[in-house]
């Protein structure tokens, strides 16, 4: 580790210092004497200069740089940026521009994601070590839930990340919502940190649990249906401005906001969360409420800007678009049943794959309702109403008797 005293020592401190054996410093080139080409000249103090050559190269290359090329790209004299400028996609505006904000909720989610800043290596994770060494400390098919839960989430936030960075960001085109993606993918990168952090705390078997998405068929089908929605928007020759294209974005956010984010994390999640009530597996539990409080954010970023992309692009939603659109959330729905069944074989933690389904159908009507679209499962109940509570972050809460899990940097955001 680098020691900033070093380079901040008086002359008085250098002095005490004992001279370490270096040889004579060459005599200093006079100041009148030209250097030659490739010499290295001597400055006046205590360093040398660039050979000549490289900087005069340096300075010629400056003398040839097209500068009003340059001005041209910048638009220079061009007049200040307008919020009636900015638009969700195909804006024209400059996008280095983040002043004046057109949508205040974009920049507000940013700073509360901002404040609500962690790291996996806060949770302490020693009684889940000691809890998953011993014979009668899980059930195997609770064994078999936090297996297959971070071998699945493992994996699934990296798509997530893989999806902004490669795609999204590119495409939407206002600077405060791309300020909100960059801090998403930042805390993609947290929650596959903090899934390795409980995999290499438990001592589990990483090859097995970081590609499960290739061996557990409930796993693979949802991170195949996750990936069908990223490969055209990755291309570099993809661009939005025509009603199919846009409608290809669109078609990328329910994906991965409705259906990745907004359903395929929610059996895994409710399964960790009834363990850590039930104090068991109290760190894993934890380190999932504070992933499951990010990701409620980014669901409610994802709909947002869904739902602003229709506002200013009307033409897109179309009936067709519209059906097209509820048959990808029923696809995701289905997946998560099953997903949720391969999980649970048995009744555990009490809850099963039947009472699950009806819970899944209930999350399948909040995300249709979101968008504007008619619920599909007219009744559906919501039978863990603590899930709710975790999920709608309305208030402090410690459940699991270790810690306050509303934490926040310099208690900065409130949730009251």
């Amino acid at each position: 580790m680098l020691n900033w005293d070093e380079f901040n020592e008086d002359e008085t401190a250098v002095a005490d210092k004992p001279a370490p054996a270096t040889p004579a410093p060459a005599a200093k080139a006079q100041p009148s004497a030209p250097a030659d080409a490739g010499e290295i000249q001597e400055a006046s103090g205590n360093y040398v200069i660039a050979e000549a050559d490289r900087i005069e190269r340096a300075r010629k290359s400056l003398e040839e740089l097209d500068v009003a090329a340059g001005l041209e790209e910048l638009e220079m004299g061009a007049a200040r940026i307008e919020v009636s400028d900015k638009q969700m996609i195909n804006a024209r505006a400059d996008l280095n521009q983040l002043v004046p904000f057109k949508y205040e909720w974009a920049w507000q989610k940013y700073l509360d994601g901002s404040a609500n800043h962690w790291m996996p290596q806060e949770v302490n994770m020693n009684a889940d070590i000691a809890l998953w060494k011993s014979q009668e400390g899980l059930t195997a098919d609770e064994r078999r839930i936090v297996e297959r839960s971070l071998g699945y989430f493992s994996t699934a936030d990296s798509l997530v990340a893989n999806n902004l960075v490669l795609a999204l960001y590119r495409l939407i085109t206002n600077p405060e919502c791309r300020q909100y993606l960059l801090r998403q993918a930042f805390e993609e990168a947290i929650h596959t940190h903090a899934y390795q952090y409980c995999v290499e705390s438990l001592g589990m078997d990483e090859g097995a649990v970081f590609n499960m998405y290739r061996e557990v068929p409930s796993v693979a089908a949802k991170s195949a249906w996750s990936l069908k929605h990223t490969q055209s928007l990755a291309r570099a020759d993809f661009n939005t401005g025509t009603p199919e294209t846009d409608q290809e974005l669109l078609r990328n956010l329910v994906a991965f906001y409705c259906v990745t984010e907004g359903i395929f994390f929610y059996c895994g999640f409710s399964q960790i969360l009834s363990m850590g009530r039930r104090n068991k597996m109290t760190g894993v539990a934890e380190q999932f409420q504070y992933i499951l409080r990010d990701e409620s954010m980014h669901l409610n970023f994802g709909v947002d800007m869904i739902n602003q992309i229709k506002i200013e692009n009307p033409h897109l939603w179309t009936a067709e678009f519209q059906d097209e659109v509820t048959q990808m959330i029923l696809e995701g729905t289905e997946l998560e049943i099953a997903y949720a069944r391969d999980t649970m074989p048995r009744g555990v933690l009490g809850m099963n794959a039947a009472i699950m389904e009806e819970y899944l159908h209930f999350i399948c009507n909040r995300r249709l309702a979101q968008i504007g679209l008619k619920e599909q499962y007219p009744g559906a109940q919501n039978p863990f109403p603590w899930m709710s509570e975790i999920i709608d972050l309305r208030k402090e809460k410690n459940f699991f008797e270790t810690r306050v899990t509303e934490y926040q940097v310099g208690g900065a955001l409130s949730w009251d």
